[in-house]
């Protein structure tokens, strides 16, 4: 890289090497954890003119050997360049859409020596991402009008369910006044929890009223 790059055979070129011979099985593992759609390329930074030291899942057509990109020459360039670059949009040659991350890798002596980079292919995920946003999507043509909820209406829930409306209230059921009483009943029978027999006469009871005044405060 310049003048401080150790001297090849040396302690430090050694563990310089070791380390990145120890990248390379992070590299791979990365690539065939995402077969097809995530790129794993391992650059060696110490020579720019041949930087790919690795790649797995090769959706660029880079080869063993090219050289650095511009991020790598960056790297390369100033030391002060941050260690992390995650999710930058970026592009296969041929023009598809990609997400990518570069981590760089500094030695002991704080020196970049390598970077591992993840290009994501996006435009794989793109139908894939549609077709799960197709498939929850609901639209009832009524969104004012709730239909139906699959939750066990019995009493504990029931009672949970008025609770918890006076808390929201700021108060306990019994503590609210008759205004907040008549919003949480109004709101307990568009959430539907009068569809029960005794429902009516439970949260009477919850709220210190009678049954009439609960089927009052619905109006």
């Amino acid at each position: 890289m310049d003048s401080a790059e150790p001297a090849a055979g040396s302690p430090a070129a050694d563990a310089d090497e070791h380390l990145v011979r120890e990248l390379e099985k992070v590299a791979v593992a990365l690539g065939r954890m995402f077969p097809g759609l995530c790129e794993v390329v391992l650059h060696d930074l110490r020579d720019p003119r041949r930087t790919v030291r690795a790649i797995e899942n090769n959706l660029s057509g880079r080869q063993i050997g090219d050289s650095a990109t511009e991020l790598g020459l960056a790297r390369i360039a100033d030391p002060r360049y941050p260690s992390v670059v995650q999710n930058y949009p970026n592009r296969f040659p041929d023009g598809r859409p990609a997400k990518s991350t570069s981590i760089g890798i500094r030695n002991s002596a704080g020196d970049y020596i390598a970077a591992l980079c993840l290009n994501l292919d996006v435009s794989v995920l793109s139908p894939v991402t549609l077709a799960l946003s197709q498939l929850v999507a609901t639209d009832t043509g009524h969104p004012d009008e709730p239909l139906e909820s699959l939750r066990h209406r019995n009493a504990r829930a029931l009672r949970e369910a008025v609770e918890a409306g006076a808390a929201e209230r700021g108060g306990t059921p019994r503590s609210l006044g008759r205004d907040g009483k008549r919003e949480l009943v109004r709101q307990l029978h568009r959430d539907g929890w009068f569809d029960s027999r005794d429902a009516a006469q439970t949260i009477a009871d919850l709220l210190g009223v009678s049954r009439a005044t609960v089927y009052n405060y619905t109006k």
